[in-house]
């Protein structure tokens, strides 16, 4: 069965335009068949984004470069972007149909510069981060959500700040072992209808 996490989905298109006020601000998103939560913005992104503004915002960390690891349609890094201005935001994603939606929402809701390109997890990404958020593709399977985790470690700086949402019955407890393994540390910096937020620092 075709779903999100596909380089080239061959479904019959079926876009919408769904609505989403975050942080105060209404944004709207350009969706379709064969991307991750085309229906609204879905429970776990809303809850990464919040618990990941509201942490930076008390940690002072409003500036920097920021990735958006499996950025889907584009709303939490769009979202990031602004709410942080002033961070440098980079989106990548396996999905092309995805990508080119990611890059036509960022246009919709007045976001510029930001780097949006195709990568399998973080093969394909350059530089060093000091901020990445990850709702990881869950139905990929627990390797590749993992392959995701190893891949954000790779690309971070030192002391940069990697948050995850995961349901705690889609293998979140799993994750917070790896994360802590990988990262010597890994906490779960909120809770909330069965979604863990995890935030690990290197």
């Amino acid at each position: 069965m075709a779903h999100y996490y596909e380089e080239n989905p061959q479904g019959e298109s079926d876009r919408r335009v769904i609505q989403a006020r975050m942080h105060g601000m209404d944004f709207f998103f350009t969706t379709d068949s064969e991307v991750f939560s085309k229906k609204f913005l879905d429970f776990g992104s809303r809850l990464l984004l919040e618990t990941a503004i509201a942490d930076l915002a008390e940690k002072g960390r409003k500036k920097g470069k920021l990735l958006d690891l499996g950025c889907g349609y584009g709303p939490i890094g769009i979202i990031m972007k602004r709410v942080y201005s002033s961070m440098e935001v980079t989106m990548v994603d396996i999905n092309n149909r995805a990508l080119e939606l990611a890059r036509e929402n960022a246009e919709t809701n007045g976001v510029k510069f930001v780097d949006i390109h195709h990568s399998d997890g973080a093969s394909e990404v350059t530089g060093l981060y000091d901020v990445v958020l990850t709702n990881p593709p869950v139905r990929a399977g627990k390797q590749t959500v993992f392959s995701f985790y190893d891949g954000a470690y790779e690309h971070m700086a030192e002391g940069a700040l990697l948050y995850v949402v995961l349901q705690k019955k889609q293998g979140a407890p799993s994750s917070e072992k790896y994360l802590s393994e990988k990262f010597g540390n890994c906490e779960v910096i909120a809770k909330e209808s069965g979604y863990w937020i995890m935030r690990a620092v290197k």
